[in-house]
């Protein structure tokens, strides 16, 4: 079965990037968002999604396949993904695995933790033109990889 890439597009800073490369190796791009986050991306199937906690994430869990990639920054979603046997990878091109889901789970547990008490954690930085190039050559290499076994 030929994979497919879905993405958890609410707010994913590399739908452009993931549409490009998916079409240099012809998988289809299923982009997946709730109704607060609408867009439209040639190149794409766009789903769109009531609002609501979660509401993207479960309706990708229930379309990924086994060997699909999935784009995602959630962990969460990640660890979905990958009990159905998909590939996962976040917008800096860093792949979410079985050996590292859940020291990643663990670490937003902590997080929430902090913030549920009062505290503070640093947010992400501003994107650089070094993390796009990152995820397209990760996003390539995992597609060859995949495509060399079907």
């Amino acid at each position: 079965m030929n994979p497919q890439i879905l993405v958890d597009a609410d707010a994913c800073p590399v739908v452009d990037e993931t549409i490009a490369v998916a079409k240099r190796f012809g998988v289809p791009v299923t982009l997946i968002t709730d109704t607060a986050h609408w867009m439209q991306r040639e190149g794409a199937e766009i789903i769109t999604v009531e609002k609501g906690s979660d509401s993207a994430d479960f309706r990708l869990v229930n379309m990924v396949r086994k060997g699909d990639v999935v784009v995602t920054q959630d962990y969460g979603l990640a660890a979905m993904a990958l009990s159905k046997g998909a590939y996962i990878l976040n917008q800096n091109g860093s792949r979410y695995t079985n050996e590292n889901i859940d020291g990643l789970l663990m670490s937003r547990h902590i997080g929430k933790k902090i913030r549920r008490a009062g505290g503070r954690t640093k947010g992400p930085s501003k994107r650089t033109k070094e993390q796009d190039e990152r995820f397209v050559s990760a996003l390539e290499a995992l597609l060859q990889q995949i495509l060399a076994i079907n």
